[in-house]
């Protein structure tokens, strides 16, 4: 048995505190930036510590004004980085197809998990095939399938084609959590009278709903930070976060404050979904301690 030392913990300690800052100061940094003027941003050496804060960038991204009392809309436009819509977008997008992706994904690892049928493992094994399939590789004839179908600049076109991306890691993950809770649940179901659909829907949804929490934050972050997919499907109308930063990047230069101000408060939504299902969350992580 290792014993450790006191001069070994507070080494330890050090080490992990390193490792935290070195992953935590990018984004406090980030965060910093948008709180920041033009003057303080450029400062040479850089103001990490010391500036002072202005909420005008946030001001310009989102068209409102922040006074001490109230907030006054400052016109339709806001500006020529008004990016309020843009942030709807993103969470109409990313919460549409992620409870799209975990709808169908749920039903098919289940079905995967607890039905035998012929060429059940070859169907699991294409699925993840379909994973390993660059977008860059199906954005072109999606493009010339939407634009057929009217589904061009559309909020359903991309949460189809979110949710597409979405579904072979979430029936593969979701399928290991099925497979993860005791089959010895369904067969004393079936004797107690159960059909499928009852034990589905009464027992094994609730048992791994830790493991579906887990899979719909994983589709929710995948859909919030999809590029490829929404720059090549939307033209005029529709744009999320991740497409419309670019615009930030002008002849003139790059608004890092505004840019800073966007990112900053396109966390918010991942971080407040993430802690609305953390217990689940956590459950999820741990659900294989279920499995004997």
């Amino acid at each position: 048995m290792i014993v450790e030392t006191a001069a070994t913990r507070r080494t330890r300690i050090v080490l992990a505190w390193l490792v935290t800052g070195l992953f935590v100061f990018p984004l406090y940094y980030w965060v910093t930036t948008a709180f920041k003027s033009s003057k303080d941003i450029f400062n040479i050496p850089p103001s990490v510590w010391q500036f002072s804060p202005t909420l005008k960038n946030f001001e310009e991204v989102f068209g409102i004004s922040f006074g001490y009392l109230q907030r006054q809309e400052v016109g339709m436009g806001g500006g020529d980085f008004y990016m309020t819509p843009r942030l709807i977008d993103s969470i109409v997008v990313a919460l549409g197809s992620t409870a799209l992706a975990i709808v169908i994904s749920t039903m098919a690892a289940y079905s995967l998990s607890r039905m035998d049928f012929s060429g059940r493992h070859h169907f699991v094994n294409w699925i993840l095939s379909t994973r390993m399939m660059p977008p860059v590789a199906v954005a072109i004839p999606m493009f010339f399938l939407y634009k057929d179908i009217g589904l061009m600049d559309t909020h359903l076109g991309i949460i189809i084609i979110h949710a597409l991306m979405n579904l072979p890691l979430a029936v593969l993950l979701l399928k290991s959590f099925f497979d993860d809770v005791p089959r010895e649940i369904d067969e004393s179901a079936i004797i107690d009278g159960a059909t499928r659909w009852t034990i589905f829907r009464r027992i094994i949804l609730p048992v791994a709903s830790g493991g579906i929490a887990a899979t719909a934050v994983l589709c929710f972050i995948f859909s919030w930070t999809e590029f490829i997919f929404v720059l090549t499907l939307t033209q005029t109308g529709l744009k999320t976060v991740p497409v419309v930063s670019s615009s930030f990047v002008t002849s003139t230069g790059t608004a890092w404050g505004n840019m800073a101000a966007l990112g900053a408060a396109s966390m918010a939504p991942a971080f407040i979904f993430i802690l609305l299902v953390q217990k689940q969350l956590v459950r999820g992580l741990t659900l294989g301690s279920l499995k004997q």
